[in-house]
């Protein structure tokens, strides 16, 4: 393992001096001087001291004399605190600069814009000018991983500190102390949101015509992702440079998010948690919806409902809003639906048919309430910065972070007059979990000219950031880390080592497997799809790896190690800071590389399926219709067919040829033979090499193009070897009679 002091020094960024990180090898040198000294515990109950009285003994019993390092826990305190107080000092600095090279740029760009009037800006002006916004970028992000160093930095010496004098264990202060400084705590949004004004600008962006045309046709996606907190402004950076921030209004001015929270519905069985786990055909998720801080003004009523894809269906999200004040009516059923109905026509211009859906949705969703009971059970929260062009649905994206899921049950509801909990009253640790990471939501509406998604888009989902999590839903979450006790499965997500220690902080230990587990994972699926946990299990933990939007590595034996260095190997500062990798193609070829070799017959085709050098670049997990299984059991039947046809074939002409005693019947019978035998076991092989595919959901092609064709080929030699000797037989017999053919 590295030693931090040396991972730190060869991680110091280019651009900043040595003095501006903290100096670790000097607090790390004063806790070794205090180890030497064993100092005792002070005496808290002690109220009086003498001036004239020596100091005490130390833990071993022993006076301690001039000879002794003069070194005090004083001295540790007052060296941590200028420590702290230096790399504070130092990023608003850094901080400071930024704001006024973002004043310039956008000021040129202001300039230049006015110059040129209503045309385009000249193309070496925009070159001109989104270098500088890339500079600036890079070094926020530069500082930003300054930020991350520094900070774990003192969270190591602190640990340190309390491990070599626990009498004068100091962590926790300190650690509450630096997350209420300027440098953890300070939002610098301010950045984002002007950098992604400089690059719509630059892009000459302007909204969409809003399309009302429902009857396109479109491919619409959904793909969420797990993002680590220290990559979260990479990513920011990442998708800006494409697709504006939609600004935000708050009491400090413009952000790039906004607090939203959602209060989930269900009843005492958990009837909509484990329909909505289970992907059962119509399981609906109810919610309440609000945004912005504060006690809710405008309300969402949301009803999701869930159709499988593969049926031709598409998951719908329908919703109305209320007033905080009638949020009381529509759950007790006393809503009054006629005088808004009369509103919408009269006061907003509504259309019969439009007001006719807004009733049936009204309807239904009270109706909802009633029959099942529903009532408050989990809220998610979270800080939501969205990213997308007014009115183009070609790509969206939206960006959690501080995510946390609250539980809405224990306290009285006093008949709908309350359905979220008071504000004001603290959490206790089993009422809320904190996810650790921010999730990230791509949403792609390809169709017409954009039947493929931007290359853009598929270099960030490859970029190492991003940890793809199939069907991660926060609801389903909250539920199974907070209330335990009632579900009866749970997400295959919660068996990930990255989360791990959030779920057991709320009290969910119950859901997750023992730490000396055997396989790491809990029955059920996960034994079999363990392999899409992004940060794998606590028996094979991968917290170290890259993001891959498809975790091959997994799932072969002869992968790439997506682990730290081995052999205590320091990252050098380049390398930190550039965020090297390997490309998509090396991986990928790596991963599969032999995958096939132990399946059934793979050793006969080391030309076909998994040796196929042919791979296409993984960018999501392979989605799986029940269809696809029994396609892959037609195929190996109509091989096994072809087979069993060819022998019978064989095996007739085996027999005339024996009564006939002709040669060339034989050889040619002989020849069918062992071709008839390859079908079969090539169908053999290719359905187990599919069927493993399907299990498993290796990215890349599922066919094999060279198999059939080998096969396909060997069989057209026999058959015109057989047409030239049947051709001579003819011709010979012929001569025979006296005839010329």
């Amino acid at each position: 393992m590295v030693k931090f002091g040396l991972r730190l020094s060869e991680n110091r960024a280019p651009e900043y001096p040595p003095e501006a990180y903290m100096d670790y090898d000097k607090l790390k040198e004063i806790i070794h001087d205090l180890k030497k000294k064993k100092l005792a515990r002070v005496d808290s109950t002690t109220r009086e001291v003498s001036l004239t009285a020596p100091p005490p003994t130390n833990a071993a019993g022993r006076q301690l004399t001039s000879l002794d390092s003069p070194v005090t826990e004083e001295d540790f305190y007052s060296t941590i605190d200028k420590e702290l107080a230096k790399v504070e000092s130092f990023t608003l600095q850094q901080v400071t600069q930024l704001r006024k090279q973002i004043d310039t740029v956008e000021a040129e760009v202001k300039g230049w814009v006015e110059t040129s009037g209503n045309h385009k800006m000249a193309d070496h002006q925009i070159e001109t000018c989104r270098e500088n916004a890339d500079t600036i970028a890079k070094s926020f992000l530069i500082l930003e991983k300054y930020v991350n160093i520094n900070f774990m930095g003192f969270h190591k010496i602190l640990k340190k500190h309390d491990k070599n004098s626990p009498q004068h264990q100091c962590k926790q202060f300190y650690i509450n102390r630096m997350h209420n400084q300027a440098w953890v705590r300070g939002d610098y949004s301010d950045v984002v949101v002007r950098l992604s004004s400089i690059y719509s600008a630059l892009r000459d962006d302007h909204a969409a015509e809003e399309n009302k045309d429902a009857s396109q046709s479109f491919l619409r996606s959904t793909t969420k992702y797990w993002v680590r907190t220290e990559d979260v402004s990479k990513v920011k950076y990442a998708i800006l440079k494409h697709l504006p921030v939609f600004l935000q209004k708050t009491s400090t001015g413009e952000s790039d998010s906004q607090l939203t929270n959602s209060v989930y519905f269900d009843n005492d069985q958990l009837e909509l948690y484990h329909g909505r786990l289970d992907k059962t055909p119509g399981a609906i998720a109810y919610r309440l919806r609000w945004y912005g801080a504060g006690d809710p003004k405008l309300v969402f009523f949301e009803r999701k409902t869930h159709r499988d894809t593969w049926t031709g269906e598409a998951s719908v999200k329908e919703r109305f809003t209320v007033d905080e004040s009638e949020v009381k009516q529509v759950l007790n059923d006393k809503y009054p639906i006629e005088e808004k109905r009369k509103e919408m026509q009269s006061k907003k211009g509504a259309t019969a048919d439009e007001v006719d859906d807004w009733e049936t949705l009204v309807r239904e969703m009270i109706q909802v309430v009633q029959v099942k009971q529903l009532v408050p059970t989990m809220r998610t929260q979270y800080m939501r910065t969205a990213f997308q062009i007014p009115f183009d649905a070609t790509v969206r994206i939206s960006l959690d972070t501080n995510l946390c899921m609250i539980s809405e049950r224990g306290y009285d509801t006093m008949g709908g007059a309350k359905w979220f909990r008071d504000p004001e009253k603290p959490l206790a640790d089993n009422e809320i979990t904190r996810f650790p990471h921010a999730v990230l939501e791509v949403k792609l509406e390809l169709g017409g000219a954009n039947a493929e998604p931007p290359q853009w888009v598929t270099d960030l989902q490859n970029s190492g950031m991003l940890y793809e999590v199939h069907k991660f839903s926060k609801f389903i979450h909250g539920c199974a880390a907070l209330l335990p006790e009632y579900v009866r499965s749970v997400p295959y997500w919660v068996d990930d080592a990255s989360i791990r220690d959030s779920i057991l902080r709320s009290g969910g230990g119950r859901i997750l497997v023992k730490q000396d587990h055997e396989t790491g994972v809990g029955p059920g699926a996960n034994e079999v799809y363990d392999h899409l946990l992004p940060f794998g299990n606590i028996k094979e933990p991968r917290l170290d790896s890259k993001g891959r939007t498809a975790n091959t590595a997994s799932l072969v034996k002869n992968g790439v190690d997506q682990g730290p260095a081995k052999g205590g190997a320091v990252v050098t500062a380049q390398q930190y800071y550039a965020d090297a990798d390997v490309t998509d193609e090396e991986m990928l070829n790596a991963t599969l590389r032999g995958c096939c070799e132990d399946t059934c017959a793979g050793w006969l085709f080391p030309f076909c399926s998994g040796y196929n050098d042919d791979i296409i670049t993984p960018t999501s997990v392979q989605k799986i219709e029940p269809k696809i299984f029994f396609a892959n059991e037609r195929t190996f039947l109509h091989w096994l067919h072809s087979g069993v046809t060819l022998y019978t074939i064989a095996a007739g002409i085996l027999a005339f040829s024996s009564e006939s005693h002709s040669l060339t019947a034989h050889w040619y019978a002989m020849a069918l033979l062992p071709i008839s035998l390859g079908f079969c076991l090539y169908a053999l092989h290719l359905f187990l090499w599919r069927s493993e595919k399907i299990k498993t959901r290796i990215p890349g092609r599922w066919d094999d193009s060279r198999g059939p064709l080998i096969l396909g080929t060997t069989l057209c030699c026999v058959l015109f070897i057989n047409f030239v000797m049947k051709c001579k037989e003819i011709r010979k017999h012929n001569s025979l009679l006296g005839y010329e053919l």
